[in-house]
């Protein structure tokens, strides 16, 4: 059980980085100005101007670090944290595990989304009103993905706590057996 706190206590200091991380992201769709407004989006991505090729570039490096890391964390809420609390917690910790853990599936497509829209503006194939469309798309998907993250994270951390809580009353109660 003790396994299980360090586990409980890594996973909410990683959705600490899940925020930092894709504030960052955030940030980064809005420094690489892909869209104050309609006339700078569409002059910022003109195929070829290799100011604005360099920052999108960047911005898939980014995506694609938070999908791996992101992943890595998903893969470990998955695989330990779940039996983990199908072995210690009770039939509501499982079903709120269960629901939080359904919403991976989306989490990660969105992030997929947003790696498409970066592959399609720097492929330089889109024009005018469609290459405009897909960056107010992608900081738009970007910058609601990040709310969706947070969310879920604050859910994760909520559910962490309450398993902890659950853990080491279990624990105390088998310390007094002894």
């Amino acid at each position: 059980m003790n396994d299980t706190l360090e586990l409980i206590d890594r996973l909410i200091a990683e959705h600490r980085v899940v925020a930092e991380k894709t504030g960052s992201l955030e940030k980064a769709v809005n420094d690489a100005s892909l869209l104050s407004n309609l006339k700078e989006a569409r002059d910022t991505f003109v195929p070829g101007e290799a100011a604005q090729r360099e920052a999108l570039k960047k911005l898939e490096e980014m995506l694609a670090a938070v999908a791996d890391w992101l992943d890595k964390h998903f893969g470990r809420e998955e695989t330990v944290l779940q039996p983990a609390v199908a072995k210690y917690g009770n039939a509501g910790l499982n079903s709120s595990l269960a629901s939080l853990l359904f919403e991976h599936t989306d989490l990660r497509d969105r992030l997929l989304h947003a790696r498409k829209r970066v592959d399609e503006l720097l492929g330089g194939s889109l024009e005018g009103s469609r290459r405009d469309a897909a960056a107010r798309d992608l900081r738009v998907h970007i910058s609601h993905s990040r709310k969706l993250l947070e969310t879920h994270a604050a859910r994760e951390n909520h559910l962490l706590a309450e398993f902890r809580r659950h853990l080491k009353k279990a624990i105390r109660e088998k310390e007094k057996k002894s």
